[in-house]
C-alpha cells in the first residue's frame, strides 16, 4: 500500500505543476527603486528601469513560484548625468563589464494569501550572495486595457550591504546599507493549454476572473499610464 500511495504521488507531481501560469515582467512597468545614504546628509534615491525575466506563479500555491531576473544595471538614474557615470565606474558598479545584475529565486517562504518572503540568489558586480524580497501580491487579473492578458502586480522590498559585493569605495562619502523598493508587472505568456483569442485574451481567462474575484484582490485602475 506505501508503495501504491508513492506511485500516485509521482503520477500527480505533474498536475500540481502545471497549476503554475507563465508571466513575463513589463520592463515599462517594472522598477528598481534604491537608496543609499549619501555623507549623512541624506539618503540618495536612483531607479534601475527596464528590467526583464520569467516568472512561474500561482496565488494559490506561493511556494511554487520561481522568478528569474535580469536588471539592466547600466540603465541606472540617479538625476544627473555625471553622478549616473560615476556610480557605472570601475570602482563602484563597474557597469562596462558588468552591465546588468541578475536574481534567480532558490524557495518561496508563504507569509499569508497576499504575503511571502522570496529567497534567492542575487549576482552584482560579479558577485553571488543571498537576498530575501519581502513581497506583496497586489493585484492578478485581467488587464483592463488592450491587449486585456492576465498580468500580476507586485511590490518588493529588501536591504543589503554594497561591501558583500565588492562594492566598498568612497566609504566615507557613501553607505554600506542599500535600501532596494521593487515595483513590477508581469503579463502572463500565452500557452498550448489556453491559447490566446483574436482580441488577445486567452480561453480560459474568464473562469480565472472569477477566482480573482474570490480572492479579493485590488480594485481595477481606472487607467494606465
Amino acid at each position: 500500500m506505501p508503495r501504491l500511495t508513492f506511485l500516485l504521488m509521482l503520477c500527480l507531481l505533474p498536475l500540481a505543476a502545471s497549476a503554475a501560469d507563465r508571466y513575463r515582467l513589463d520592463p515599462v512597468h517594472t522598477r528598481v527603486l534604491f537608496a543609499i545614504e549619501h555623507a549623512g546628509f541624506s539618503q540618495a534615491l536612483g531607479t534601475v528601469s527596464g528590467s526583464e525575466g520569467v516568472l512561474e506563479f500561482d496565488p494559490a500555491d506561493w511556494s511554487s513560484a520561481r522568478l528569474d531576473v535580469t536588471v539592466p544595471i547600466a540603465r541606472l538614474d540617479l538625476g544627473d548625468a555625471k553622478w549616473n557615470q560615476a556610480t557605472l565606474a570601475r570602482n563602484l558598479l563597474d557597469g562596462q563589464r558588468h552591465p546588468q545584475a541578475h536574481f534567480v529565486s532558490t524557495r518561496v517562504e508563504p507569509v499569508d494569501a497576499r504575503h511571502a518572503r522570496v529567497h534567492g540568489l542575487l549576482t552584482l558586480r560579479g558577485v553571488t550572495r543571498e537576498v530575501v524580497l519581502d513581497t506583496c501580491l497586489n493585484a492578478v487579473k485581467r488587464h483592463p486595457l488592450p491587449p486585456f492578458r492576465r498580468t500580476a502586480g507586485f511590490s518588493a522590498t529588501a536591504t543589503l550591504q554594497r561591501s558583500d559585493f565588492g562594492i566598498d569605495a568612497w566609504k566615507s562619502v557613501i553607505g554600506d546599507q542599500v535600501q532596494l523598493r521593487i515595483e513590477a508587472e508581469a503579463v502572463r505568456a500565452g500557452n498550448a493549454k489556453a491559447p490566446d483569442t483574436a482580441d488577445g485574451t486567452t480561453g480560459d481567462d474568464d473562469a480565472q476572473a472569477a477566482a480573482d474575484a474570490a480572492l479579493e484582490l485590488s480594485p481595477e485602475p481606472e487607467s494606465r499610464p
